[in-house]
């Protein structure tokens, strides 16, 4: 197996987090921009430029909408994004995953 099953808009550790945490919501819920920067210590900048690459790629929803007369951002993993953090973790299990059977002859091995 080889990391270029790993989808690198995924593995980037601070997209990972993102969804991580996104995915670990209902199918219909999402979280507030807010909410989802403090959660991860991340700039208002830092987390925008993160977010629009995952949208770009289908795996983040991102609504603007407004709470009385304040501007609200609320963000929600797609099912496309569902499903390629779900092949991730899949892929990235079967890297991490000790090679099954023996080596030819246990050549250049010592107990």
């Amino acid at each position: 197996m080889s990391n270029e099953r790993l989808d690198p808009i995924i593995h980037a550790p601070s997209r990972l987090r993102i969804m991580t945490t996104l995915t670990s919501l209902h199918d219909d819920e999402a979280m507030s921009f807010t909410k989802l920067k403090k959660l991860l210590g991340m700039t208002n900048g830092n987390l925008s430029v993160h977010l629009t690459k995952l949208e770009n790629a289908g795996y983040v929803n991102i609504e603007k909408t407004f709470e009385g007369r304040k501007p609200a951002t609320y963000i929600a993993a797609t099912p496309q994004g569902r499903q390629a953090f779900e092949d991730y973790l899949s892929n990235l299990q079967q890297l991490l995953s000790p090679v099954t059977g023996k080596p030819e002859a246990d050549k250049g091995l010592r107990a």
